[in-house]
């Protein structure tokens, strides 16, 4: 039978009970299992997502009450933004508020220069700031503040929404002891084969709930999470003190590590889709990579007891399999200089305090923080 997802918001997990006839665990209806279906609750084997076609009143109840609010750091947007809005809107659960957090007034003003771009989108909030005052980690805090919302869902500009339940997949993911829930990333159909083949590796077609007993099997992906699109609750949220105030990268994993390390979980889940790939050049991996290691560096805490090289590696050799078995062994060469150009960048982005001052702003990706 085709199975229907959905979920009641955390706030219902009050009254929860064992259904006691869900084979796969923990797992927990709510009062509302049918029968011996399983009733797609957080169990200790991961996330089971799931109940048969058709919702039920309480369902649908939980559903009409569900909050959210969506937050979306934004600089130099295009058309493509308008289009992200109203697919938001369509969503079957819709949310609250969408709260732009703009960098750079002067380019926001030039895209809806002569539109009726805030009337028509009536639950869309804009918030303007300068390139000096962007921040990963304080940018995202100040807009959860503005935001009242109990589930909040950060995402990026440049993350489009297969469909019209992401946020309804998304907070369904947020069942009990999971502070954040975030989606799978799917390439563009222009995307080439090794950016194809890396976003299958780091979101996979099946969903997984993650907790500290994961440490060992997984290393540093216990703490994987990606604000491209990703679900947070917010009183968890504010019980772990937010995102970190000030970092070049990784608010979304030091936060991750947080919440795993207080006993929380972080829930990857693959029924939540968004098309969101890139095509850097050796270059621009570089400079991230430089980024991705400074905010290593910077966090010893999360980062230190938990070493990111070996999964890099596993993941340029399985890369390099999947392109001999498709028949592009030409495409090898180009993804051994692109894995120089990401280890180089990151080697010496996890030493910059070692390097003059001159060379980090070369080597950054983000000039205006090393100004802060």
């Amino acid at each position: 039978m085709k199975r229907e997802l959905y979920r009641l918001p955390f706030s219902f997990y009050n009254e929860l009970v064992p259904c006691g006839a869900c084979p796969i665990g923990d797992t927990l209806c709510g009062g509302i299992s049918c029968g011996d279906v399983p009733c797609g609750g957080i169990s200790d084997r991961g996330l089971s997502l799931g109940h048969e076609t058709g919702r039920t009143a309480s369902a649908q109840e939980g559903m009409s009450k569900m909050d959210i609010d969506v937050i979306i750091p934004v600089y130099k947007p295009d058309q493509s933004i308008f289009t992200l809005i109203r697919k938001l809107e369509g969503q079957t659960v819709p949310p609250r508020t969408i709260l732009l957090m703009n960098t750079e007034e002067k380019y926001f003003q030039n895209l809806v220069y002569g539109t009726q771009f805030l009337k028509e989108h009536r639950n869309v909030e804009v918030r303007h700031l300068s390139k000096r005052e962007f921040d990963h980690g304080r940018t995202r805090r100040e807009a959860v503040k503005r935001c009242q919302s109990e589930i909040f869902v950060m995402m990026t500009q440049d993350a489009m929404p297969v469909d019209d339940r992401l946020l309804e997949r998304l907070a369904a993911g947020l069942g009990p002891g999971v502070a954040v829930a975030y989606a799978r990333q799917l390439p563009k159909d222009d995307c080439g084969e090794i950016e194809r083949y890396t976003r299958q590796f780091n979101y996979p077609d099946k969903s997984r709930v993650k907790s500290y007993q994961d440490l060992e099997e997984l290393g540093i992906k216990t703490f994987f999470c990606s604000n491209v699109c990703a679900a947070y609750r917010r009183d968890i949220y504010e019980e772990l003190g937010g995102f970190v105030r000030h970092t070049i990268f990784n608010e979304d994993m030091i936060y991750a590590s947080g919440a795993i390390r207080k006993g929380y979980k972080i829930a990857y889940v693959a029924e939540a889709e968004v098309v969101h790939s890139h095509h850097y050049t050796n270059g621009q991996q570089f400079r991230r990579n430089f980024d991705l290691g400074v905010s290593q560096a910077d966090h010893p805490e999360v980062f230190e007891d938990v070493p990111s090289e070996s999964e890099g590696v596993r993941m340029v050799l399985q890369t390099a399999r999947h392109l001999l078995r498709k028949g592009k062994a030409g495409e090898i060469f180009r993804l051994f200089s692109q894995s120089v150009c990401k280890y180089a960048g990151y080697f010496l982005g996890k030493r910059y305090r070692k390097l003059p001052r001159k060379w980090i702003l070369a080597f950054t990706d983000n000039k205006d923080y090393w100004q802060q």
